[in-house]
């Protein structure tokens, strides 16, 4: 790779990440601590970033004070953990590019303190509402009704709500999740496997996955199987649920699964283990969310949404409408996720 590209890279992965590490761009480069950190050293002389022992950081300037916010931008996400801090990182690496100063609220899955959370973020003096609402629990008519009646500018981020003509105009950022779904069944059947089960936990992302997955199947030609539904990870019946599930793998011979979430995946993995069985050897495993996959007791193979990108592309957006003249045309947004292969299957031939 040309060293304009690494740099180029380099730069990349900063403004998504916050932060890069020598060590991590080297690996994914295919070349040398070496090279990288000689590539920080140029770019932290250039004033482009700045490095620190192992890895770099953004750069502040010292020249210059920081420029003032032009807009706020309210921002309610349903859960401060799990995948959300992601998304809200991403939205802070740029919120300063774009001069805006982030509000944020959570809403926790229910639809009462959403909505006034949102009035919150308004009484504020928000001039925009980055929103993900909760669509599993509120009537299509409400939900609907109530996005309406917001009256500044709406991104809906990792959702979309078309009950309506002019709620299905609002902005909308999202994962393609049924791709998603496509790229780990894919990757399963290059591997060999002629069965690949699906496990699912009921959240907002559940549905789609399962459609990617059954046209997956379809498409590649795959043997039908069962999905399963599996309990929360704090109910007293997923272990049971889970005990049902590797049983009947056993009889029909299922040698790979997609699960989601990467809680549900990892219990999958650890109970396949007490029953003797081997990951990958006797049961390939792919989560979906990535968010603790990695920490398994066999680190897993699992989806990755771009949530770094989502969120800047959200804020991206939402600045964009809340400048904007009223004529643009609305924005329906997916990003692709993609697939990070580790311990608990193979790669594909």
């Amino acid at each position: 790779m040309l060293p304009r590209a690494r740099r180029e890279f380099l730069l990349r992965q900063l403004e998504l990440r916050g932060s890069v590490r020598a060590s991590d761009v080297a690996r994914e480069l295919g070349v040398s601590q070496v090279t990288v950190r000689r590539d920080i050293a140029e770019l932290d002389a250039a004033g482009l970033l700045a490095q620190v022992h192992g890895g770099a950081l953004p750069a502040v300037s010292r020249s210059t004070k920081p420029r003032a916010a032009e807009s706020l931008i309210g921002v309610l996400v349903p859960s401060s953990t799990f995948y959300y801090p992601d998304v809200v990182a991403g939205m802070e690496a740029t919120a300063h590019r774009h001069r805006a100063r982030l509000v944020l609220g959570f809403s926790n899955y229910r639809p009462e303190v959403e909505r006034e959370r949102v009035q919150r973020l308004l009484d504020l003096g928000a001039q925009g509402i980055v929103l993900t609402p909760t669509t599993n629990r509120e009537q299509p008519d409400d939900l609907a009704a109530w996005l309406e009646s917001i009256p500044v500018p709406v991104v809906l981020m990792e959702r979309h709500v078309d009950h309506t003509r002019m709620v299905r105009e609002l902005d909308s950022v999202r994962t393609d999740h049924p791709y998603g779904a496509l790229l780990a069944v894919d990757h399963l059947a290059r591997l060999g496997h002629r069965r690949v089960g699906l496990a699912l936990y009921r959240t907002p992302t559940a549905r789609a996955i399962r459609e990617g997955y059954r046209d997956a199947v379809v498409g590649l030609g795959l043997e039908e199987v069962p999905v399963t539904d599996l309990p929360g990870d704090e109910d007293p019946d997923l272990t049971p649920a889970i005990e049902s599930l590797l049983e009947m793998y056993r009889e029909r011979r299922i040698g790979a699964v997609l699960a989601h979430s990467d809680y549900h995946a990892s219990q999958i993995v650890e109970l396949a283990q007490l029953r003797g069985l081997r990951v990958p050897e006797d049961l390939a495993v792919i989560a979906y969310d990535d968010v603790i996959a990695e920490h398994a007791s066999v680190p897993l193979t699992a989806v990755t949404p771009p949530r770094r990108e989502l969120g800047q592309e959200a804020l991206r957006l939402m600045v964009t409408r809340a400048t904007a003249s009223g004529q643009e045309a609305p924005r329906h947004v997916q990003l692709l996720p993609r697939l990070t292969v580790r311990g608990s299957c193979g790669s594909a031939a």
